[in-house]
């Protein structure tokens, strides 16, 4: 793909979580997978993409120990903004999009999926320059049922038609600053993704984009364990990829 046509990419990155599930002391984002800071691993995905900036939205009494440990130790150069978040995810979204100076699409990532992809990245840039926004997702690959307020199912949708969204979502910024400050307004606390703010705000079609089942949230413990059975595969793979020995 053709980068080179005078689109500015941002990402904004949010670190800004409890993590209650967690059952730790230590903010999840934070929390060390194999030695580095769970945080780190997306940020590093960001850093080496044709992402031009990153915004970090984190925790106000986090924001220092973001800069030196994280975005310092690791040379994270794109970082160019570590902002406060807010109460709830979208305020704290918005706390991001009023960072950004400058930009044409935004990508809006958890921090504590540590697996994203650059193919995600690209795939996702591909789709937003047509459509105006999109999610990275997968399908669903168990069935799901709609139940009443008492647990009662009361719908079977077809499995060919569900989707577990997942992050990045991506939009064009001067569209969903405005989203986001619709809901602003009413301060919905029923939103749970910015996919949903843009739907809200103007009816448009978003198009869903091809995540991987390896793209997790790290919520729980359990996910701990799993995304380091999944970084060790991937450290093994890569070790095992054949040199490129260039003919003398």
């Amino acid at each position: 793909m053709d980068y080179i046509k005078g689109v500015k990419c941002t990402a904004i990155v949010l670190a800004a979580g409890v993590g209650k599930r967690m059952k730790s002391d230590v903010p999840k984002q934070f929390m060390l997978l194999e030695g580095k800071p769970l945080l780190y691993y997306s940020l590093q995905t960001f850093q080496e993409s044709f992402i031009q900036d990153i915004i970090v939205v984190t925790g106000k009494e986090e924001i220092e120990y973001c800069r030196h440990e994280i975005v310092e130790k690791y040379h994270f150069s794109k970082v160019r903004k570590i902002v406060a978040g807010g109460k709830e995810r979208y305020h704290s979204v918005y706390q991001g999009l009023n960072a950004i100076e400058e930009c044409d699409y935004v990508y809006i990532h958890d921090g504590a999926r540590p697996f994203v992809e650059q193919r995600m990245l690209t795939d996702g840039l591909e789709v937003v320059d047509t459509m105006g926004a999109c999610v990275i997702a997968v399908k669903a690959k168990d069935t799901i049922k709609l139940s009443d307020d008492k647990g009662i199912v009361k719908e079977t949708p077809d499995r060919d038609y569900v989707w577990q969204v997942q992050t990045p979502q991506i939009f064009r910024y001067d569209e969903i600053k405005k989203a986001h400050e619709l809901v602003m307004e009413r301060d919905d606390i029923h939103i749970t993704d910015d996919a949903f703010v843009y739907e809200c705000a103007f009816h448009k079609p978003i198009q869903l984009v091809m995540g991987s089942y390896e793209n997790i949230k790290i919520t729980t413990p359990e996910d701990m364990d799993i995304a380091q059975v999944f970084l060790r595969r991937k450290k093994r793979n890569e070790a095992l990829k054949p040199f490129d020995i260039k003919k003398k």
